[in-house]
């Protein structure tokens, strides 16, 4: 695996996306206001905020660098000891920094996708002359008591000016926050409402959520669309019957037209022949076998080959989900051709859980995906995705590659959070060296050839421009 990586020209390739993608910015995903914070709301606003700080600290450590080197280069061409010179001086710094800062706090710190307004830079300017005014008040009541103190201007000037930057830094980030990078009213307003009604419908509040079943007030949602559903199965023995039986159960009552596809993909266990005892009594359930193991990726490929309706639903099989959050995804289909699931509280352990941190943010550099939980199983397409793209890679990089090609294609989606229980039975195979060797592989190979695809269409398409020119 090693030398792979490191000797294959797949793998400078792949370096090669990694580095675009990382200073490339990436056309925005459709994602709906608010509907990923209903099932975790408190948690996702603290981390928000927390990483919402740090990237304004760094915002904040390079102007402070552009604000200090031009203080010095002033300070260096027109020496000076006089208090009031130096405040000309500061200011001066000061707006240069100014200017960096609104456009990274702007598009990185606040996220603010919204195109800038004259409203917009007259808070930013509002803001900026507040934090001016105490910038300077500050620099000038520390450098007058520090003047006496400390003789070499130059350390003098950096001194006062530290003591300044603090100060400044809690008035300016207030500001910025709550004023000048807000999302506009009538946008607010509607996540609200959305998040209201969702609430409503469901009889949830974000206080009472992990205790309240979807189902509590005693209606149930009726999507009029068909619905397949694939559940890859591996020695899942324990919990396969119970599971293929809860689907079934659930959807009778949801959907008019429906199809289970459970792929046993080479169990050696018994998965097999109580599949087909379902099957045999059921004629929703249908059997795709794998005489051996093929991997995770090849079973989903598999399903998504055999689908025969107009929405793709595909969910593990080891009862680690509940069928029942699938209720809430329906009303959003219609409006995103993909409602993605990410799991509220993963029941897995430690070591699962930092491979797939680890993992997720090596794809978000290598491909810019930026979804929450990338290999949760529990999503839901528009089936039109999968008739029109083939599918190339047999791992756990599936996940990643119908993604990638997804949001390539144009198509939007949206997140919500969904329950992870406990394992009851069966054995997870993610984190086998094999597994993950598989999919570092597969990811420099196809970034590498994806890669080289976009290049070529890109090149066709200049080319057709050129000639009807």
């Amino acid at each position: 695996m090693s030398g792979y990586c490191f000797l294959s020209p797949g793998c400078f390739n792949g370096w090669e996306l990694f580095l675009a993608n990382l200073f490339k910015a990436q056309p925005p995903v459709d994602l709906l206001p608010g509907v990923q914070d209903v099932v975790s709301q408190p948690e996702r606003a603290r981390s928000t905020s927390l990483w919402q700080i740090v990237r304004f600290a760094l915002v904040g450590a390079l102007n402070t660098t552009i604000d200090l080197i031009t203080l010095n280069i002033l300070l260096w061409r027109v020496p000076t000891h006089d208090a009031n010179l130096l405040l000309f001086y500061n200011s001066i710094a000061y707006l240069l920094g100014a200017v960096n800062s609104f456009g990274l706090n702007k598009y990185w710190t606040f996220k603010h996708k919204p195109a800038i307004t004259g409203g917009e830079l007259l808070r930013f300017a509002i803001v900026n002359s507040i934090g001016i005014l105490c910038n300077d008040g500050i620099i000038w009541s520390v450098a007058s008591i520090l003047r006496t103190l400390i003789a070499n201007n130059l350390l003098w000037a950096d001194a006062s000016k530290g003591c300044a930057i603090v100060g400044t830094a809690v008035v300016s980030y207030a500001g910025m926050r709550l004023w000048v990078f807000t999302k506009p009213q009538e946008e607010t307003g509607r996540a609200h409402e959305e998040l209201k009604g969702l609430a409503g419908n469901n009889t949830m509040t974000s206080s009472n959520i992990h205790e309240t079943r979807l189902e509590a007030n005693g209606t149930k949602m009726i999507t009029q669309h068909s619905l397949s559903v694939i559940m890859p199965a591996h020695n899942e023995e324990a919990a396969i019957a119970a599971t293929v039986h809860g689907v079934v159960n659930t959807l009778k009552a949801w959907a008019p037209d429906f199809e289970v596809i459970v792929v046993n993909d080479g169990s050696k266990d018994r998965t097999r022949s109580i599949v087909e005892e379902i099957a045999a009594s059921d004629a929703h359930v249908r059997l795709i076998n794998h005489p051996v193991n093929q991997g995770y990726g090849a079973a989903l490929v598999s399903g998504f080959e055999a689908i025969t309706k107009d929405l793709v639903f595909f969910m593990d099989s080891d009862g680690q989900f509940d069928i029942a959050d699938l209720e809430r995804f329906f009303p959003f289909i219609d409006e995103y051709d993909a409602v993605l699931g990410y799991r509220i509280d993963r029941q897995d352990t430690w070591v699962r859980k930092l491979n797939a941190r680890g993992w997720k943010m090596l794809v978000r550099l290598v491909f810019g995906l930026r979804v929450r939980d990338i290999d949760c199983a529990f999503k839901l397409y528009r089936a039109k995705f999968f008739y029109e793209h083939r599918l190339e890679t047999r791992g756990a990089m599936i996940n990643t590659e119908v993604l990638y090609k997804f949001t390539r294609a144009g198509y939007t989606y949206t997140q919500l959070g969904v329950h992870h229980l406990p394992r009851h039975g069966g054995r997870a195979t993610g984190a086998k060296p094999a597994v993950i060797a598989r999919a570092f592989r597969e990811m420099f190979t196809y970034a590498r050839k994806w890669r080289r695809e976009e290049r070529e269409k890109q090149a066709a398409v200049q080319e057709k421009q050129c000639e009807s020119k």
